[in-house]
C-alpha cells in the first residue's frame, strides 16, 4: 500500500468522486419511483382523506370490545394516542412540504437514511396494510351478518362469503384509476364524518334528557355506580393501548395521496390542521359519549358500539342506518389499504427492495402490481373467516398494530 502524497490524492479524488455519483444515483431513483402517476385528487378529496382517513373499523367496531374490557379508562386511551398521531402526521406534513412523493415516508427514509432504511420501514408499512386489509374485509363480513336479523337470507351467507365479495368490490373499483379511489374516499368520508356528527348530536341530546326508554339512566352515574373510570383497574387501558393506536392508522395516508395531487404546498396544511378538531371530537368526544349512554358492559367484541347503541333506543331502523354507516367505513380502509401499499411497493421495487411485479402500471397510472400483491395477502382472511370467525378480528388487529409504530417511528427520524 502506497502511503506517497499521490496515493492519498488519488484516494481523495476517488472518495470525491464517489459521493456526488451516490447522490446523483438516489437523486434518479426518487424521481423514477414518482413517475407515471397521474396528478388527478382535487383539493377536496384531500381534504376529506385528511378528515375521514382514520375514521375506520378501530373507531367503529373496535371501540365496543375495548369499551367491555377497560371501561371508560378507554377515553383516556384514546385521548393520549390522538396526541401522539397528530404530532406524527405534522412531522409528515412538514416532510410532504420538503418534497411530495406517493412513496411517502418510505422515499423520505430512502433520501435521508438509504435503502436499508426504507426496506426495514416499507416493509413492516406492507405487513401493517396487509393485515389491515383482512380486518377490513372481516369488519364488513360482520357487518354484513348483523343485516341477517333482518333479512333471512342473508344470515344463511356464510361469513368468510361476505369477505371475499368485499374484497373483490373493492379491488375491482381501485384498479380503474386514482381519480375513482379520490371519489370513493371522497363520498364514504362524507358519510363517515356525517354519521359521526349526527350520533354526537343525537347523544348529546340523550345524554342531557334521557332515552326515549322508561328507566334508562344516562350520564355520569353510568360511570361511577359502575366501577368509577378504572372498573377493571389500569392494566387493562394500558394492554389496550396498542388496539388504540390501530384506530388512528391510516392517518398518513394523506401523505402518500400527496403526490398525486396539484398544488400539495397549498393544500397539505389546511387538511393537516384539520386533523386537531377531528381527533378530539370524532375520536375522544364519541368514546365519552358511548361511555355516558350505556354502561360499559353492555357494549361487546365484534359489534359497533354505535349500532348497540341505537339499538338499545328501540328506535326503529336506526341501527340498521347504523349498521349501513360502520360497514362504509370497513370498505373505506380497505380502499385506501389497496390503494397506499400499491404506492409504497411499486417505490420499494424500482429501488429493488420489493419484486419487480409491484412496478408494473396500468394506463391510468394505477400500479396494479403492488395493489394484486396486496390483495393477494388479504385472501388470507377468507379461510381465517371461516376457520375462527368469532376471533378473526381481533388476531389480524394485533398483528397491523406491530406495523403502525414501525411506521410512525420512522416519519418521526425523518423529521428530525
Amino acid at each position: 500500500m502506497s502511503n506517497s502524497p499521490q496515493g492519498a490524492a488519488s484516494n481523495t479524488a476517488v472518495t470525491d468522486h464517489t459521493v456526488p455519483a451516490q447522490a446523483h444515483a438516489t437523486e434518479n431513483l426518487l424521481h423514477a419511483e414518482d413517475k407515471g402517476y397521474h396528478k388527478s385528487l382535487k383539493p377536496r378529496q384531500i381534504q376529506m382523506i385528511a378528515i375521514g382517513g382514520a375514521i375506520g373499523t378501530g373507531l367503529f367496531l373496535g371501540a365496543g370490545g375495548r369499551l367491555n374490557a377497560a371501561g371508560p379508562s378507554l377515553v383516556i386511551a384514546y385521548a393520549v394516542c390522538g396526541f401522539f398521531a397528530f404530532l406524527i402526521l405534522r412531522a409528515l406534513g412538514e416532510l410532504v412540504l420538503h418534497r411530495p412523493s406517493s412513496g411517502s415516508f418510505v422515499s423520505y427514509a430512502r433520501e435521508f437514511f438509504g435503502e436499508k432504511a426504507a426496506f426495514v420501514s416499507g416493509w413492516f408499512y406492507w405487513i401493517n396494510w396487509a393485515t389491515t386489509t383482512i380486518v377490513d374485509i372481516t369488519a364488513a363480513a360482520l357487518y354484513m351478518n348483523f343485516f341477517g336479523n333482518y333479512i333471512p337470507w342473508m344470515a344463511d351467507v356464510p361469513q368468510w362469503a361476505w369477505a371475499l365479495t368485499a374484497l373483490i368490490v373493492v379491488l375491482g373499483l381501485n384498479l380503474v384509476s386514482v381519480k375513482v379511489f379520490g371519489e370513493m374516499e371522497f363520498w364514504f368520508a362524507i358519510i363517515k364524518v356525517a354519521a359521526l356528527v349526527a350520533f354526537l348530536l343525537i347523544g348529546t341530546y340523550f345524554v342531557i334528557f334521557g332515552t326515549p326508554v322508561p328507566g334508562q339512566e344516562t350520564g355520569f352515574s353510568l360511570i361511577t355506580d359502575n366501577g368509577g373510570i378504572f372498573p377493571n383497574g389500569l392494566l387493562p387501558m394500558i394492554i389496550l393501548m396498542q388496539g388504540v393506536l390501530f384506530a388512528y392508522a391510516s392517518i398518513e395516508l394523506v401523505g402518500t395521496a400527496a403526490g398525486e395531487t396539484e398544488n400539495p404546498e397549498k393544500i397539505m396544511p389546511k387538511a393537516i390542521n384539520s386533523v386537531v378538531f377531528r381527533i378530539a371530537v370524532f375520536y375522544v368526544g364519541s368514546v365519552i359519549l358511548l361511555a355516558l349512554l350505556l354502561p360499559f358492559t353492555s357494549y361487546q367484541k365484534g359489534v359497533s358500539p354505535f349500532v348497540t347503541f341505537f339499538g338499545s333506543i328501540g328506535i326503529q331502523g336506526v341501527d340498521v342506518i347504523m349498521n349501513l354507516v360502520v360497514l362504509t367505513a370497513a370498505l373505506s380502509s380497505l380502499n385506501a389499504g389497496l390503494y397506499s401499499t400499491g404506492r409504497i411497493l411499486r417505490s420499494m421495487s424500482v429501488a429493488g427492495s420489493a419484486p419487480k411485479f409491484a412496478q408494473r402500471m396500468n394506463k391510468a397510472g394505477v400500479p396494479y402490481g403492488g395493489i394484486a400483491i396486496t390483495a393477494g395477502v388479504s385472501l388470507l382472511g377468507v379461510p381465517l373467516n371461516y376457520l375462527v370467525p368469532s376471533q378473526a378480528f381481533e388476531i389480524v388487529l394485533n398483528i397491523a398494530s406491530v406495523g403502525i409504530i414501525v411506521t410512525w417511528a420512522t416519519i418521526v427520524l425523518c423529521q428530525i
